[in-house]
């Protein structure tokens, strides 16, 4: 297995649920990335700044991990672009059909024990695995 590195997953994981809990706690808000940006598309009154300070945030971590180890972690992605544009419009199409993503569903909701999100969460994965398994398998790519 490339790359276990269990230690910083689980410190990583204790922290997004450490952050979601305390918006929970602190806000009464789920932290659901679509739903926090969808809601900056539809202001409210007294409601854009928080959401616009969490996207900030999500922004500006990786930035601030850079400046603070020197270097940044290297990625490659061996899928051509046009595949990337499609899995991000469907991942997208699905969050609005799905009412809400998998950091809303899957940490905050399951969190919360909210059926309709285990639910979700459940399809996702399952989703998620039948994709890979067509992609890898089926059609070998």
């Amino acid at each position: 297995m490339e790359n276990f590195t269990p230690g910083p997953a689980f410190l990583g994981g204790l922290l997004i649920g450490a952050a979601a809990a305390l918006l929970l706690i602190v806000n009464g808000r789920i932290a659901g990335i679509s739903g926090i940006v969808g809601g900056l598309f539809q202001p409210v009154k007294g409601d854009v700044g928080w959401r616009a300070a969490f996207l900030g945030g999500l922004i500006s971590a990786p930035l601030i991990y850079a400046l603070a180890s020197g270097s940044t972690p290297s990625v490659s992605i061996d899928e051509p672009a046009w595949l990337l544009v499609a899995a991000g419009l469907l991942v997208g199409f699905g969050t609005r059909l799905g009412a809400g993503c998998t950091s809303g569903h899957g940490v905050c909701g399951i969190g919360r024990a909210s059926r309709r999100s285990i639910v979700s969460t459940a399809i996702f994965m399952a989703a998620a695995i039948l994709t890979v398994a067509i992609k890898r398998h089926l059609i070998g790519v």
